[in-house]
């Protein structure tokens, strides 16, 4: 597929050369060819045409992952309605946020949401329909009352907005990354090129569709190589081992693959149909790499993407050559750099990653201010990772530059310490953060969560630590809690554990 493709114009073409292809499968045995894909999303963009979406206005999602909601989405990238997804988590409070900030013309909910968004929806004179896990609701009514297919777009203009997708607004309110039909088409169109999909491959799909892993990673990379995605809408490790043997890819969060090694059945047999795991969202720990490979012999390729750009890095396909601790290199056509080493000045060549190629958003939704100030002069994006290059090009992620501890002048890499408590015996996982500290400004603090009937105490875990690391990256508290907190990709929320322990040192 040429990085000019669109996707659109990729289901159309798999429709007309390989209609009895499936692009979807589920594990109940509903099969979705791709010449059913143009006629069922055909009259779901009737639908929206129905509703009064026309060509460039929103769509607001909040629904269960479902078939009909990956039709939805496939409709709107056929008709040109700017997709809105809108995490299933969010309360009705954040949800209005989201709809009086995108000012969408329809906002499609999980029927539980209905009463709670009413009253802006009658505010905001927008549309409400409702689609449920199982497929049904108000939207689906709506489908199938539709009398035939809309029209696709007649052209396709890649710079034209496809998706306003918010960020996690960690440090403020969320705000809405625009992603273009270029976007879009080019990283799928390279994603599917260096992980070597074909027509053959069948994707295990048991991400979110709110979010760029499950909704753009996953289902465009498919669309861009006309191959099959089987659907599971509710997935634990058992069942998603069930159904390794009817797949060859798999795309997790590192929390699937922590599920995943506690499964007595992980084995070299149960995943023999497999060629490719890939892992991203959050970093995965070494351990679970190695542990991974040992018990089933695939080596898990980390990659490297955020809202506003899609996936920039990627280890390489071929797995002698993918590092542990490593998101691999720029795909092709990306840019990456090291920069801010005068406001973030750090060892072996760490700092402020910034990046440029055609998957880079086109901004920030009605908010030009914020876009300028996330920009170069240069027109690089400033990612606000901290990271490394190494001498081959591999790119090595250190952490958030808002996660960066400065005490007593010091600058120290939560990642760089949260590596040495992670190899101590009994350790599951941890967090490093800083908080405020009367002398040091502020204090390293570390969070541990025990390895199943392992018991930790703080006084041996700070003296095995002090051979490990200088003096002035060592934690000033160690505390051991049962869990960390973590949001629906499995990122820990070092704000939440920031704000948990902001009095730690007070008095």
């Amino acid at each position: 597929m040429s990085a000019a493709m669109d996707l659109a114009l990729c289901i159309e073409a798999a429709a007309r050369t390989q209609p009895a292809q499936p692009f979807l499968k589920t594990a109940e045995g509903r099969e979705c060819t791709y010449r059913s894909l143009i006629e069922e999303s055909g009259r779901s963009g009737a639908a929206l045409a129905h509703c009064g979406v026309l060509p460039g206005e929103r769509i607001a999602v909040q629904v269960e992952k479902s078939v009909e909601a990956v039709l939805l989405y496939i409709a709107c990238l056929r008709s040109g309605v700017v997709f809105v997804p809108i995490n299933t988590a969010n309360t009705a409070n954040e949800v209005e946020y989201f709809l009086r900030d995108s000012k969408p013309r329809l906002a499609v909910v999980d029927p539980s949401k209905l009463a709670d968004l009413e009253p802006t929806a009658r505010d905001l004179g927008l549309a409400l329909e409702t689609l449920d896990v199982a497929g049904g609701g108000s939207w689906s009514e709506r489908v199938r009352g539709v009398a035939a297919g809309a029209p696709p777009l007649d052209r396709f203009d890649a710079g034209a907005l496809a998706s306003i997708i918010y960020t996690s607004g960690t440090t403020g309110r969320s705000k809405g990354a625009m992603l273009t039909r270029g976007n879009l088409a080019s990283n799928a169109a390279v994603l599917a090129e260096v992980w070597q999909f074909s027509s053959s491959d069948v994707l295990l799909h048991v991400l979110p569709l709110f979010h760029i892993h499950g909704l753009f990673v996953a289902i465009n990379t498919v669309l861009a190589s006309a191959s099959s995605l089987l659907l599971l809408t509710k997935s634990d490790a058992a069942s998603t081992l069930e159904r390794m043997n009817r797949a060859s890819v798999f795309m997790g969060v590192p929390t699937h693959y922590t599920r995943l090694l506690q499964h007595a059945a992980l084995s070299r047999e149960t995943t023999a149909a497999m060629r490719l795991f890939v892992s991203g969202s959050a970093p995965l720990q070494a351990d679970t790499h190695a542990e991974f490979r040992r018990r089933t012999g695939h080596v898990i390729l980390e990659r490297y993407g955020m809202s506003e750009t899609l996936i920039n890095t990627s280890n390489p396909y071929a797995e002698a050559e993918r590092r542990a601790g490593s998101v691999g290199t720029p795909l092709p056509g990306v840019s990456i750099r090291v920069a801010g080493a005068g406001e973030h000045p750090g060892a072996a060549g760490i700092g402020a990653l910034e990046v440029k190629g055609p998957n880079v958003f086109a901004g920030y939704w009605m908010d030009e201010t914020k876009t300028r100030s996330e920009f170069t002069d240069d027109g690089w994006f400033k990612t606000g990772d901290l990271g490394r290059i190494d001498d081959l090009g591999h790119v090595h992620i250190v952490g958030r530059a808002k996660d960066l501890v400065i005490s007593g002048g010091y600058n120290v890499y939560p990642k760089e310490v949260e590596a040495e408590l992670d190899a101590l015996p009994g350790v599951l996982e941890s967090a490093v953060f800083g908080v405020p500290h009367p002398d040091f400004g502020e204090g390293v603090t570390a969070v541990l969560v025990p390895r199943l009937g392992a018991t930790l105490s703080e006084r041996e875990i700070l003296t095995a630590m002090q051979s490990r690391l200088a003096r002035y990256k060592l934690p000033k508290r160690v505390l051991v809690i049962e869990e960390l907190p973590r949001n629906t990709m499995g990122k820990v929320q070092k704000n939440e554990l920031r704000k948990r322990y902001a009095t730690l040192y007070a008095g």
